[in-house]
């Protein structure tokens, strides 16, 4: 396991309160395992010292929610910033990429984070250190932790270098090519996002074929929009999620060169 020297070294900031970082690096499956192992204790004629409850304060959760919010508007600014050509929904569909928790778990990989987190044992034995979600989630909170000890400043010099700049460009470069960034259905979701539309809907209208070679069929539509209730477009493949994503794909393609309706015009207008 790495040290707080080393991984300071990593976030290019020293820590003026290392009880921060060292919270930012502790799953809840630690003090959950030592609040079991005092309550054991205490059943058993021990003596305790106290709750068996393991303190909010005691693990990474809490500065994972600040940290969300932070890295969301950092990396807003960044964009902002970086390029000001795009529109808001360009701009909303690349910082939804960049704040993903794919990407997230990613960069932490990259950076071997996993090194430094503090697991309770059944976490460590169940390849926790490498666990994208629990990567992901040591991330934002760490950036909580930037945040409070170095402020936006030192928080978005880190953002930067880590989250923002080794991908921006490739992103833009994607987003004006085929304008898919990520899954279709991703690209989709971010696509009626941009334009104020209901999230899509995915629904199996069809199977066909032997257990062992399946194919599905499945419609994507727009919630919410009764007047756009038909199907934007449909998909089939080999698996439902297969098929969900070639839906997307289509729906995709379709919308990116269909006409905006009065609603949508009006949100496209207001966000340039």
């Amino acid at each position: 396991m790495g040290s707080l020297t080393e991984i300071e070294q990593l976030l290019g900031h020293t820590f003026s309160r290392k009880a921060l970082l060292k919270r930012a690096l502790t799953h809840s499956s630690l003090p959950a395992e030592l609040a079991a192992e005092h309550a054991h204790q205490l059943a058993g004629g021990l003596p305790g010292n106290g709750s068996h409850e393991p303190d909010p304060e005691s693990d990474n959760e809490q500065l994972e929610f600040l940290g969300d919010a932070v890295l969301g508007l950092l990396v807003a600014a960044s964009l902002y910033n970086r390029l000001p050509e795009l529109n808001e929904g360009e701009l909303t569909r690349l910082r939804a990429n960049l704040v993903s928790r794919r990407h997230l778990g990613q960069i932490g990989a990259t950076l071997d984070l996993g090194r430094f987190m503090l697991l309770g044992k059944g976490e460590e034995r169940s390849g926790g250190r490498k666990k994208a979600a629990l990567l992901a989630n040591c991330m934002e909170a760490v950036m909580g932790a930037l945040y409070l000890d170095a402020g936006l400043e030192g928080a978005g010099k880190f953002v930067e270098r880590t989250v923002v700049a080794p991908f921006a460009a490739e992103l833009r470069q994607k987003l004006r090519g085929d304008g898919v960034i990520g899954d279709h259905k991703s690209a989709l979701q971010e696509l009626l996002q941009a334009r104020k539309s209901g999230p899509p809907q995915y629904l199996v209208k069809g199977e066909s074929g032997p257990d062992h070679r399946k194919r599905f069929l499945v419609e994507v539509r727009i919630t919410g929009q009764p007047a756009r209730a038909r199907a934007l477009a449909r998909g089939i493949g080999t698996t439902k999620k297969k098929a969900e994503q070639e839906a997307a794909r289509r729906a995709f393609e379709k919308l990116r060169h269909e006409p905006l309706n009065p609603t949508e015009a009006v949100a496209e207008k207001q966000s340039s």
